[in-house]
C-alpha cells in the first residue's frame, strides 16, 4: 500500500489569547496523495487558512500551539526546527499568498526573490538562480519575462504579481503546494487564467497541492478531492463530483445553495441563516446546529464523527441517515 504524500491525524491549532484559549482548527484528519490536488472550501473563520499556516509551520510559535500529527513524505514535520525547517518551508512545501501586493517583498525586484529562493534551497551560483528565475517567469507565461525580473512589485498588475507570486512559490520544485484563496484579489478573466495556469503547471510537474477557496466554481474547476471545513472540523469530504453533485452534510448543502453558481436568473438565493460560531464560545454538540434546519436536540448531545459513506465519502451529522 502507497504511503500517502501528506498525512495529518487529529491535527489541532490552538492561539493564546487574552480571553483564553481559542480552537482554530479542531482535530481534523487529512491525507493528499503524490500529484492530487485538493480543494477545502468553507465560510470565512472556518479555520482554512489557518490549517494551511499550519502545514507550512508559519504560525507564531509564541502564540500558537499546534498538536497531533504531521508527516510530509514521512518526514515529522511538528519536530522540525532550525535549519530543517527552513529546508522545508519553500523547499518541500511552498505557499501561493491570496494577496501577492502584501507577500512580496516590496524592495528587491521579482527576479532578486527568486533567485534567493533558488539559492536557498539549491545551492547554486547566482548566475544559475538568476537563469531559473528566468525560466520560471516564462513558465508562468509573463510577457516579455527577462525585462520583468528587474521589476519591483508595485510596477506590475495584479494579475502580473500574482503570476511572479507562483513562479516564486514553484522555483525550488516543491512536493507540495499549499494555495491560499489566489485569485480572489484578481478579477474574473485573469481569475480564470490564473485557475487555469495553476492546474496545467500542477499537472506538468506532478505536485500535489491544497488549494483553499470560497469560490465553489474554482473548487470544482481545480480540485480532485474536497474537504468542507466550518469552525475549525471537516463536515464532509470525498471526490469533487460526490461532494459537489450530492451533498450530504446540511452545511455543505447550504453553502452550495446559496451560490450563483447554476442559479436561475431571478430566483433568490438560499442564504445560510445566522453567523458561523464564536470559536470561544462554541455550542455544544455539532457547531452547525443553531443555524441547521435539520438539526435536534441529539445533534446537541455530542460532536459528530465523520462517518464513511461508501469509497472515499465521508460526512459528520447524527441525522444523516435520516436526511438520506
Amino acid at each position: 500500500m502507497n504511503t500517502p504524500l501528506l498525512s495529518a491525524k487529529d491535527l489541532t491549532v490552538q492561539f493564546r489569547t487574552p480571553k483564553g484559549p481559542i480552537t482554530a482548527v479542531n482535530g481534523i484528519d487529512l491525507t493528499l496523495e503524490r500529484g492530487e490536488v485538493l480543494g477545502i472550501i468553507g465560510e470565512s473563520g472556518s479555520g482554512k487558512s489557518v490549517t494551511m499556516r499550519a502545514l507550512l509551520r508559519i504560525l507564531p510559535e509564541a502564540k500558537t500551539e499546534i498538536a497531533g500529527d504531521l508527516k510530509l513524505d514521512g518526514k515529522d514535520v511538528l519536530s522540525l526546527k532550525g535549519h530543517d525547517l527552513a529546508a522545508y518551508r519553500g523547499g518541500d512545501v511552498s505557499m501561493v499568498f491570496q494577496e501577492p501586493a502584501t507577500a512580496l517583498d516590496p524592495v528587491f525586484t521579482i527576479g532578486t526573490q527568486i533567485s534567493e529562493t533558488v539559492r536557498r534551497h539549491r545551492k547554486v551560483s547566482r548566475k544559475d538562480a538568476q537563469a531559473r528565475a528566468l525560466e520560471m517567469l516564462e513558465l508562468v507565461r509573463i510577457p516579455s519575462p527577462a525585462s520583468r525580473l528587474g521589476n519591483y512589485p508595485h510596477e506590475m498588475s495584479g494579475g502580473m504579481r500574482q503570476r511572479a507570486m507562483i513562479a516564486l512559490a514553484l522555483a525550488a520544485g516543491p512536493k507540495l503546494l499549499l494555495a491560499d484563496e489566489p485569485t480572489t484579489a484578481l478579477d474574473a478573466t485573469v481569475q480564470i487564467q490564473v485557475i487555469l495556469l495553476l492546474r496545467e503547471l500542477q499537472r506538468e510537474m506532478g505536485m500535489a497541492t491544497i488549494f483553499v477557496t470560497h469560490d465553489v466554481g474554482v473548487a470544482a474547476e481545480i480540485s480532485d478531492r474536497i474537504a468542507v471545513m466550518y469552525a475549525g472540523r471537516i463536515v464532509e469530504t470525498g471526490t469533487a463530483a460526490e461532494v459537489l453533485k450530492n451533498p450530504k452534510h446540511p452545511y455543505t448543502q447550504g453553502l452550495l445553495s446559496s451560490t450563483v453558481q447554476g442559479a436561475v436568473p431571478g430566483t433568490p438565493i438560499k442564504a445560510i441563516p445566522g453567523m458561523p460560531p464564536d470559536l470561544a464560545q462554541m455550542p455544544p454538540g455539532c457547531a452547525f446546529a443553531p443555524r441547521c434546519p435539520l438539526a435536534t436536540s441529539a445533534c446537541q448531545a455530542a460532536v459528530p464523527d465523520l462517518r464513511a459513506q461508501g469509497g472515499e465519502r465521508r460526512v459528520a451529522c447524527v441525522r444523516l441517515e435520516e436526511i438520506a
